[in-house]
């Protein structure tokens, strides 16, 4: 007779089919993220878009890829009815996730640097996580897998599985939106889609997603200074380490296992003052209060505006709000931060709104 080694257990069976359930329909109360055009002169013949991405429940792009974390471990097995959730963050993937896991009445446990916001940290400790902090960045990993074997929970490692998470083929996932919202709009194809490397996972589910859709549109990747991925990107080092981002969501200290080279066209490295001064005048111009990782989208945005109009071309070009401005009052809204930063950022407040004058900027790098 064969041996046989028999692990199905069909009480937990149960408990991931009803949490699966409880995640998706999460996904069905919720209508799709705004897109909302931003004004710039009609004579350009050049459209600028954002997809409101801080609509989400708690507030961030972050949402997403909580979700599809979830489904990715509760499919995979290894999320059950008793296991603690670590994850290694910056903030907003920890908010999100604190949010599934009380959903599906889970502990969760964020790794973070300590110089996360505070209001990020009251968002997690809102949604009954706890955040375990760290003086040194680099060391939220280890940490992370150190917590997770101590207390037999499952560390959700989204730097590693951001990008196989979400199903870039479709599956309403944020690429197959942008293009369906764009249908009835006058450029439908843009030109560039614009987004910044935090984890990997938002470049490369939309660099495939228009690869597989044969769409033209080029994907430029958005990065601040201190990350590893520009210079990664540059001279193709897979290895290259930095000091890390003060602008919170993008930008690491390590080229991350779920960042894809091959799916951009174009990186653009955004200096710190930069990606806050045009947080500040995107919410100047548009109303609308956005977060420091959204400056730096709109900096990049307004760099390849600045080449179309330089080459005469006419088109889309569509970004994110990755989240609202609200989170970081004390930090990138605040004066007194800026200025024990060593930041000024009134020169790029210069150029930016010299932008919606005369449609230019400093020479594309």
């Amino acid at each position: 007779m064969g041996r046989v080694v028999d692990r199905c257990d069909p009480g937990c069976r149960a408990w991931i089919s009803e949490a699966i359930r409880k995640v998706e329909a999460d996904a069905n109360r919720s209508a799709d993220t705004h897109l909302h055009v931003f004004p710039l002169p009609p004579e350009w013949g050049i459209d600028l878009y954002l997809k409101d991405e801080s609509v989400h429940p708690t507030g961030s792009l972050k949402h997403r890829l909580a979700r599809s974390l979830f489904l990715y471990g509760l499919a995979n097995g290894w999320i059950r009815e008793d296991t603690t959730i670590i994850e290694a963050s910056s903030g907003s993937t920890a908010v999100s996730e604190a949010y599934f896991a009380r959903l599906l009445g889970l502990p969760f446990v964020a790794v973070m640097p300590a110089s996360t916001s505070p209001e990020k940290i009251e968002l997690i400790e809102f949604y009954g996580g706890r955040s375990h902090l760290v003086d040194d960045p680099t060391t939220i990993y280890d940490e992370s897998r150190r917590l997770a074997r101590e207390c037999g929970g499952h560390f959700m490692d989204q730097f590693t599985y951001a990008e196989r998470a979400t199903d870039w083929r479709g599956n309403n996932n944020i690429a197959e939106s942008i293009f369906e919202q764009l249908r009835l709009e006058r450029f439908p194809e843009p030109s560039w889609i614009v987004v910044g490397a935090g984890t990997g996972g938002t470049s490369a589910t939309i660099g495939r997603y228009a690869r597989f859709r044969r769409f033209q549109t080029r994907l430029a990747v958005v990065d601040p200074e201190g990350s590893a991925f520009f210079g990664s990107f540059a001279d193709g080092d897979a290895e290259r380490t930095a000091p890390g981002s003060r602008i919170e969501g993008i930008g690491r200290p390590r080229v991350e296992p779920s960042f894809l080279p091959t799916v951009i066209d174009r990186m653009i490295q955004v200096p710190d003052a930069a990606s806050i001064a045009a947080m500040r005048w995107t919410a100047e111009v548009s109303g609308r209060d956005v977060g420091g990782s959204t400056g730096t989208n709109m900096w990049g945005a307004a760099e390849l505006i600045s080449g179309m109009r330089t080459r005469g071309e006419r088109g889309s070009v569509v970004t994110l709000i990755c989240d609202g401005g609200e989170r970081y009052a004390h930090t990138y809204g605040s004066d007194a931060w800026l200025a024990g930063q060593g930041l000024d950022i009134a020169p790029y407040l210069a150029v930016l709104r010299d932008f919606l004058k005369t449609g230019e900027m400093p020479a594309e790098r």
